[in-house]
């Protein structure tokens, strides 16, 4: 049975893939998460200015680490669809690993017009929004079958 319905090729989608496809340095939060990250040890020096005294020079060490990219990728699915469906889904329409399935529901919009024959009401229709992430070195190519 086909979940995906269609990949998510926007510029929205873009800068999401985009944002996340480059390597990040952070901050560790004490000494034993440093460890644990392999993060660098780095001294950094600041000025405490105080009325009525003398400038202070002080002296900290935080710890940096990069955490690497993964590549994610958008896809409209059916709204009955859950991850692990999407997940083996994609894995065998694109021969990837996937490591994480991240889903969002939206409600479907109360729309009205007017026309000739007066206010028509209705309603656009519910769907459900997967955003996929890849193991390192995993790409989809939307393109490749486009002459």
């Amino acid at each position: 049975m086909a979940f995906v319905i269609k990949p998510i090729v926007t510029e929205k989608m873009t800068k999401i893939t985009e944002k996340s496809s480059m390597d990040r340095t952070l901050r560790a939060r004490n000494a034993k998460a440093a460890e644990k990250l392999g993060a660098k040890e780095e001294k950094v020096s600041y000025v405490v200015k105080r009325k009525g005294k003398a400038d202070e020079t002080k002296e900290k060490t935080i710890f940096t680490y990069t955490k690497p990219a993964r590549q994610k990728y958008g896809f409209i699915v059916k709204p009955e669809a859950n991850k692990i469906e999407i997940k083996n889904e994609i894995e065998g329409l694109y021969n990837v690993t996937v490591m994480d399935v991240n889903t969002i529901r939206y409600a479907g919009k109360r729309s009205s017009r007017y026309t000739k024959a007066g206010l028509i009401k209705g309603q656009k229709n519910a769907f459900k929004k997967a955003i996929v992430t890849l193991k390192e070195g995993d790409t989809i190519d939307f393109y490749s079958n486009i002459e």
